[in-house]
């Protein structure tokens, strides 16, 4: 079934002045303008697109990809706005993600940007974007386990750290003393859930617990060492703020990966530097 908010992979079902016209499995079909069409499309190819409705409230398909589809939250910027609300830019180059004003907690202003979740309205059918972000992200049925991989969105700031949105669905809490790199609102990153209270606070952290994190913080070093020809300026005993900046980890977390590369083989330490053993 076409929906709009989505992406679908449907096939060309016939050619026209205007476009493509693609068909889903039921034969439901949807324009694929001109401008995303090529010379080589041909009836029976397959596309995947992502479909939207017009300013005219028609289906309209588009190879370009937003930056947020229907399920999904995003740090977007207000590009204009009118009495019933804001428009913001969404990737698309024919359509604006619109917020309407009952949908901002605060007026939206042309020119900042704002984490809005994205979702398709169940009446009308049309992708609409919100800002009143509890209607959508909760804890109250958490689906995430400690140690699990989560894709995390930085969503505001408080006094010790940031509220992250978890995998689009949860908040979290991501603390600045878990911080070994640059950090701010609007950042999309891989996560890891170091701990769920029992009254439902997810905390993540941006490195892996136990024996994977030794290996993934391993790898890293190993790949900044190669990126600076083999050499790295660091030991044992340099200090965490020169740590952080050349590898983005903690002082503990380095000298475990620094531990691991050297009981392989990978890398060995000469006076106030680290040498890799081998050419990537």
């Amino acid at each position: 079934m076409l929906q709009a908010g989505y992406y679908h992979t449907l096939k060309v079902n016939r050619i026209s002045d205007y476009g493509l016209y693609l068909a889903d499995e039921e034969g439901n079909e949807v324009l694929l303008p001109n401008r995303y069409v090529s010379l080589n499309d041909a009836v029976g190819d397959t596309k995947e697109v992502f479909v939207y409705h017009d300013s005219e409230n028609r289906l309209i398909a588009t190879t370009e990809r937003p930056l947020a589809t229907a399920g999904q939250a995003a740090c977007l910027e207000v590009i204009d706005k009118n009495i019933h609300g804001a428009f913001l830019a969404w990737g698309i180059t024919a359509k604006d993600l619109f917020v309407p004003i009952a949908n901002q907690p605060f007026r939206m202003e042309a020119g900042r940007k704002y984490v809005v979740y994205v979702y398709r309205d169940p009446v009308s059918g049309r992708v609409t974007g919100t800002a009143k972000l509890n209607r959508f992200i909760s804890n109250e049925t958490v689906t995430v386990r400690p140690r699990e991989a989560v894709d995390i969105l930085v969503a505001s700031r408080f006094a010790a750290g940031f509220r992250v949105i978890i995998n689009n669905r949860h908040w979290g809490v991501l603390y600045d003393n878990q911080l070994f790199r640059p950090v701010a609102i609007g950042d999309r990153m891989t996560a890891y859930v170091s701990r769920i209270t029992p009254d439902r606070r997810i905390d993540v952290s941006l490195q892996q617990q136990g024996l994977d994190e030794v290996k993934a913080s391993a790898d890293r070093l190993l790949a900044a060492l190669h990126a600076q020809g083999g050499v790295l300026a660091l030991n044992d005993k340099s200090a965490p703020e020169e740590i952080a900046a050349l590898t983005g980890m903690s002082k503990k977390t380095f000298k475990k990966a620094l531990g691991y590369l050297m009981s392989h083989g990978k890398a060995r330490t000469e006076e106030d530097t680290i040498k890799a053993t081998e050419k990537p």
